[in-house]
């Protein structure tokens, strides 16, 4: 694939999995769009906005831009996403439905607009393994928002069969939210699982990279990431 002539937006850019991504993609020759929230990108190599992916005006107002400039999306990345992690009985609804609306509703609400514009090209929605099965009563409402992705993703493919839909469910990666972590906690989640070490959030992207090429992986895939050589 001819990366000087793809068109990429990408959510979730101002850190970890989507930032290294638009970094490695505008170094291939990509055109790449990075979309933010609260955390403004400071770049000056690719175009950036800010959207509320929670918000329909929001999106559609991003992609209108996109295209007036760029004519065209070839490949969306969905990487934005939060965590709320804490014992059930100090999780309120206010707390849950926020992780779903971000996770889960802003990504469907991204993948919905976006199929206006994309008459082919890839959507990649990025998951996590605990949508699978490597759950944590501390994080079931970013788990079960995960696990939506996925299902999501598959009823995606199904109903625009001129775009390939995939998943990856990368576990857990060397991302500022994650190294942040209390080393403990984390030491013994890795442990828990049976997760060696971090996986580098380049080789994610590198991941992400090769879903997009492969045609060998087709629409609907749930693509799983334990370690940087899954």
């Amino acid at each position: 694939m001819d990366f000087a002539n793809m068109v990429v937006l990408i959510t979730g850019a101002s850190g970890g999995i989507g930032n290294s991504l638009a970094e490695i993609l505008h170094n291939y020759g990509a055109t790449v769009i990075g979309v933010y929230n609260e955390h403004k990108i400071n770049t000056q190599e690719y175009d950036t906005y800010k959207c509320d992916i929670t918000k329909e005006e929001d999106i559609k107002e991003l992609l209108q831009k996109v295209i007036a400039k760029h004519e065209k999306i070839d490949v969306l990345v969905n990487c934005a996403a939060i965590s709320l992690d804490d014992d059930i009985y100090n999780k309120g609804k206010e707390d849950f439905l926020k992780v779903l609306e971000v996770n889960l509703v802003g990504t469907y609400l991204m993948c919905k607009h976006a199929s206006l514009v994309m008459e082919k090209g890839v959507i990649i929605n990025i998951a996590s393994t605990n949508g699978i099965d490597t759950y944590n009563p501390l994080s079931m409402d970013y788990d079960a928002s995960k696990a939506g992705l996925i299902n999501l993703t598959q009823n995606l493919a199904l109903r625009f069969p001129s775009l390939k839909i995939c998943t990856l469910a990368p576990n857990w990666v060397d991302t500022e939210s994650v190294l942040n972590m209390e080393p403990n906690y984390l030491k013994s989640e890795l442990k828990r699982i049976g997760q060696d070490k971090l996986i580098k959030k380049e080789a994610v992207a590198i991941k992400i990279i090769e879903i997009i090429i492969n045609d060998d992986i087709k629409s609907g895939n749930v693509i799983r990431m334990d370690n940087e050589n899954a």
